[in-house]
């Protein structure tokens, strides 16, 4: 994983709360999470969800890793039928999850994907890995191509059911693009003020008719100090010159 953008946005969100990267392999991940050693973690799916939660980002580009001479090097992508001649290397701790990859299979199994890395410099076979492992163990010497057909490695963000506390969200807000002043998944802070009520919307005056509303909501137009001129002590209601909120009109002269 190359998480440089979300830490990036954590740094400008928290400056005040360092965010640590822990590099393990994808074996290895889950077992980190569990015992406490990270937080949280970009692991390959499946998630075991007895006890980790996870939210699936995308599917990762397969590639096949090739010395920089080998044909394959010329073309920009390749299919696994076009594998079926290679000598292939399958790591112990392939990502992949097929059973057997395509080709001709080496002699014995590689421990490891670095492992693998070096058979493929010595001229040994190819591997086909996810993107990011190909990128993780660039050589010189090596190169790799696009495998259209090949299985694909889906990426999750993952966490411990038990322990979803705030900063947890916050990462995962982060990880999902959502916005600086989004508080969705947060717990409501207990310093924040209650919202102003909405104030009644006052009669138009009798003899005035007009087409406008007063504006409403806590905070905007009139009505947050108290309606649309109107209440006790204005022109209308009990306090008025007239019992039904409008101007007595004055009496007509008699001839």
């Amino acid at each position: 994983m190359t998480p440089t953008k979300w830490v990036r946005i954590w740094n400008e969100r928290l400056p005040d709360i360092p965010l640590a990267l822990v590099q393990v392999t994808a074996a290895e991940a889950f077992g980190v999470l569990r015992d406490g050693g990270a937080d949280a973690g970009f692991v390959r799916l499946p998630v075991d969800e007895n006890d980790l939660s996870a939210i699936p980002l995308y599917a990762e580009t397969t590639v096949v890793v090739v010395p920089k001479d080998h044909v394959v090097a010329a073309v920009d992508e390749v299919s696994v039928e076009d594998l079926a001649d290679e000598t292939m290397l399958h790591p112990l701790d392939d990502t992949l999850g097929w059973e057997r990859p395509p080709g001709e299979p080496a002699f014995e199994r590689p421990a490891t994907t670095a492992d693998a890395i070096d058979l493929v410099a010595a001229g040994i076979g190819l591997l086909v890995v996810p993107q990011s492992l190909a990128r993780l163990h660039h050589r010189k010497d090596l190169t790799y191509r696009t495998v259209t057909d090949a299985p694909e490695s889906r990426v999750a963000l993952s966490w411990p059911e038990d322990a979803t506390t705030d900063l947890v969200e916050d990462f995962i807000g982060i990880v999902r693009g959502r916005t600086v002043n989004s508080t969705r998944g947060r717990a409501k802070d207990p310093e924040e003020k209650p919202q102003q009520k909405q104030q009644p919307k006052q009669p138009p005056k009798a003899g005035r008719p007009t087409g406008r509303t007063p504006r409403s909501g806590s905070g905007g137009g009139r009505n947050a100090k108290g309606g649309a001129r109107s209440g006790s002590g204005g022109k209308s209601g009990g306090g008025g010159k007239s019992g039904n909120g409008g101007k007595a009109g004055k009496p007509r002269r008699r001839s």
